[in-house]
């Protein structure tokens, strides 16, 4: 199914969670927009800045913030976190979408824009997250656990 400009996509595969690409707005207040940062929350750039509109503050870089949850891929000093600190952050988060299911968590791609990492690189990160309904990850990663039966 196709909600206004990103796709909801529950028919791909059987992993309880539906994909998502090509978020543009938030249409309702109970979604939340899932995006890369960096800690220092300079948003500035790619999904982060898109995050703006949608409640993330400037100096904010982890957690939920307005309609929005930080998620860090770059350190203090700007450069690129290694995989596993990126995994420990997604691991919070995953635990807080949990702990929130009256909420949507609509993740985009975090990590394959500045940060330089590729989808079979981050989507591992989100294998926990198979079974929670109320994440719903980029068609990338949803494909990258299917074929990997991750």
């Amino acid at each position: 199914m196709i909600r206004d400009n990103y796709i909801i996509s529950s028919n791909c595969f059987p992993y309880g969670y539906p994909s998502i690409d090509n978020i543009q707005h938030i249409d309702r207040n109970d979604e939340i927009f899932v995006f890369g940062s960096n800690i220092n929350g300079r948003h500035g750039k790619g999904a982060a800045l898109q995050a703006t509109h949608f409640g993330a503050m400037y100096g904010k870089g982890i957690g939920l913030h307005g309609n929005t949850y930080a998620i860090p891929t770059k350190n203090r000093e700007m450069k690129v976190m290694f995989l596993r600190e990126i995994s420990k952050y997604v691991n919070d988060f995953i635990e807080f979408a949990k702990a929130n299911p009256d909420k949507q968590f609509l993740v985009t791609k975090i990590g394959c824009g500045l940060a330089g990492y590729n989808e079979t690189d981050i989507a591992p990160l989100f294998k926990e997250c198979k079974f929670v309904t109320n994440i719903h990850l980029p068609y990338a990663f949803v494909y990258y656990l299917k074929t990997h039966n991750l």
